[in-house]
């Protein structure tokens, strides 16, 4: 997907659901008066969201200054300034609190993301998104999952086929679900299957999987597992895991490990956009 574009639209539909048809309090300010503005980060942060940050001013102001002090990725601290901003007041003051959400909430999924990649360092184990994203910011959030660190699952039902309870139990078991991925997959497409104990990871390898997703396992069914896959398929581990648990899961050698809260149990970053006197 071309995230340029998806950018335009997340900026274009978050703009007209707040602006609506003008900002009726920005108006009450001097027209043509230019403005000066810093960004604070309150928070110790992992910062991500530059892209839509600047993209909000810029429709609003073709003209705007940006001077970012930090990088798309880096950590700081709380009281960093994260960049300052130079254009028109009234735009300035329009975009303040759209491309503040943006950063906030974005900053939020790679704060979180480097967390979990910081805690399973040294292990094989890769951190993944899924797909409990917020409704309209599905790219934007596993953009963020990136450039925390993390990686990307699948980006929604088209691009890969992930076989869960609900289909195995509507397909007819494991081996048929299985049978017919394997004969109606497109070209490219990655086929998972999740599975819930040794018999169905059995059935699971028996029919070809390579990749299968260890749904809610227990540390030891997960070591156990991976010494009965012994390297025949990519293991995933789901469900269940916390910044508490997730290294003892690394270690058990599966080599991904899925989390939803990455993008779904956010606490957004703590911003301040302050003009100058």
């Amino acid at each position: 997907m071309d995230i340029a574009s998806e950018i335009e639209r997340n900026v274009a539909a978050a703009l007209a659901e707040d602006v609506g048809a003008g900002d009726l309090t920005a108006q009450l300010t001097p027209a043509g008066r230019e403005a000066h503005a810093t960004v604070i980060c309150r928070d110790a942060a992992t910062i991500a969201g530059r892209p839509w940050f600047d993209a909000v001013f810029r429709a609003l102001d073709e003209h705007v200054r940006l001077d970012w002090k930090v990088n798309e990725g880096e950590k700081v601290t709380p009281g960093t300034v994260l960049c300052t901003l130079q254009g028109d007041s009234r735009a300035l003051l329009t975009g303040e609190r759209t491309a503040l959400n943006f950063l906030q909430t974005l900053s939020a999924v790679a704060t979180a993301t480097r967390q979990y990649v910081d805690a399973v360092a040294g292990t094989r184990a890769a951190i993944l998104d899924i797909r409990k994203t917020l409704p309209g910011l599905r790219v934007a959030q596993k953009y963020a999952v990136r450039t925390g660190g993390g990686m990307n699952h699948r980006m929604g039902l088209y691009d890969a086929i992930v076989i869960k309870e609900n289909h195995i139990a509507a397909a007819g078991g494991v081996s048929a679900v299985m049978a017919e991925a394997q004969r109606t997959a497109p070209a490219g497409v990655w086929i998972q299957i999740e599975v819930e104990n040794f018999a169905q990871l059995d059935e699971a390898l028996n029919a070809g999987a390579t990749m299968i997703l260890l749904d809610n396992m227990s540390i030891a069914q997960m070591r156990e597992a991976v010494k009965r896959t012994a390297g025949r398929a990519k293991l995933e581990a789901s469900g269940g895991i916390t910044l508490a648990n997730v290294r003892e899961i690394a270690e058990t050698g599966v080599d991904r490990i899925s989390i939803g809260s990455l993008t779904k149990d956010i606490k957004a970053v703590d911003l301040s956009m302050r003009f100058a006197a």
